[in-house]
């Protein structure tokens, strides 16, 4: 593991009142690129040094500190302008990298789709292109490791034009990806199956909760980002009826621009959901923070009036008192507030009922039975409902289903009374 500083400036004192816990988040954003923390180094000033970032003492500190570790990597925990970063470099060796960077190291080493690659090549560039003057020779010096990944060492070194062009190609197979998932989710759209989508801080435990309700074994990790590629899955109810499962990236404070951009084709499915369940991990003494983040982060992609519930996770880690707090500060587990634990399965079947409250609520249970000479009905009774049993019969077919019944008028002929026939 390659040993690393990380460094923090505060020019404020709201800054400095979260130093401790920022650099600690950025620390877990570390061990997740495959870094081992060599030491912590604090500065407060009343603003950056627009050529250092930091003041020439504490460069001097951190390149002293940097060679009694046997450091290679020095990472920011912040956004370096490009001067400011090319002047560490001078100043510290070639591996100097911000908080936008390492972010999009970790995305690169978990993206596995051809998608997600695209979208993280996308945002690298689009943050390295403004970066490219002067770093031809420290690009040659960086080797292999944290905040290399992705691009390339001679994508990088390519001239301006090349990267550009790399871009143009990128957007247009990223758009053509847009295209197909736009037209997927038009095909659900019109399908009376509805889709909630998981969104939350990284490490919530969306993927736990996505492997629970969905009956899955995806991967999951305490890792930042363990999860990168949206899946999508169906969640049935003991009757049959059911709905789409959408898991997404975790979100974080500060999400690089760049990000957010790249991923927009994934962060759609969060727009188009008929429900929303914010994961929020109960046992984080920064939960109010990471809420905030997250909301901040779908106000950005626009997501309309979809109902939001907020879950809170991982209930079963919390003693007692902690759990009586937590009701206090939060609410009780009533209206769009649940209390969970995804991994014992405390509080699951109450938010599949509230969830089956919401996507359902102008639903009703309707049996039929369509005749031999009237069959053709059946072929688009899916598109219209939700069938949760069919049956053969000599004179028909039984359907018992749920819908809409402003969406199936035509078939009220075909309406049997209660089910006698089940």
């Amino acid at each position: 593991m390659e040993k690393a500083i990380l460094v923090h400036l505060a020019t404020n004192k709201k800054e400095k009142e979260e130093a401790g816990d920022s650099m600690e988040e950025l620390a877990g954003l570390a061990a997740a690129a495959g870094a081992k923390v060599a030491d912590k180094i604090f500065q407060n000033r009343p603003r950056a040094n627009p050529g250092r970032f930091l003041g020439e003492g504490k460069v001097e500190e951190v390149r002293e500190r940097k060679k009694e570790l046997g450091a290679g990597l020095v990472i920011f925990d912040h956004n370096l302008t490009p001067t400011q970063q090319r002047n560490l470099e001078d100043d510290l060796g070639p591996k100097v990298i911000d908080r936008t960077q390492l972010i999009l190291d970790i995305f690169a080493l978990r993206a596995r789709s051809n998608e997600g690659k695209l979208q993280v090549e996308l945002a690298q560039l689009s943050y390295l292109l403004p970066r490219l003057a002067g770093k031809g020779i420290a690009l040659s010096r960086l080797g292999a490791g944290i905040g290399t990944r992705g691009p390339g060492e001679k994508k990088l070194e390519a001239d301006r034009r090349k990267i550009t062009d790399r871009i143009t190609r990128i957007k247009r197979d990223i758009a053509s990806i847009q295209e197909r998932r736009a037209g997927q989710r038009e095909s659900r759209r019109k399908s009376p199956v509805p889709t909630v989508s998981l969104v939350g801080y990284t490490s919530a435990g969306k993927s736990t909760l996505f492997n629970s309700l969905a009956r899955e074994r995806r991967f999951t990790s305490p890792n930042l980002f363990a999860t990168l590629d949206p899946v999508l899955r169906r969640v049935s109810y003991s009757d049959g009826l059911h709905f789409f499962l959408s898991d997404t990236v975790g979100f974080i404070k500060r999400l690089p621009l760049e990000l957010v951009t790249s991923f927009q084709a994934t962060l759609e499915e969060v727009r188009v959901a008929d429900a929303v369940c914010h994961i929020i991990d109960a046992t984080s003494p920064h939960s109010q923070e990471q809420a905030r983040a997250v909301e901040t982060v779908l106000a950005k992609i626009g997501v309309p009036d979809v109902p939001i519930l907020k879950v809170f996770n991982k209930i079963d880690l919390l003693p007692e008192a902690d759990r009586e707090d937590l009701l206090r500060r939060n609410g009780a587990p009533e209206g769009r507030t649940l209390y969970i634990s995804a991994l014992t399965g405390e509080g699951i079947p109450d938010l599949m009922e509230k969830l089956r409250e919401i996507l359902f609520r102008d639903y009703r249970l309707f049996y039929l039975l369509i005749p031999r000479d009237r069959e053709e009905m059946t072929r688009s009774l899916s598109q219209r409902s939700i069938i949760l049993k069919r049956r053969e019969r000599d004179e028909g077919v039984n359907f018992k289903i749920m819908a809409d019944p402003a969406v199936i008028v035509s078939y009220m002929p075909f309406l049997e009374k209660g089910e006698a026939r089940w």
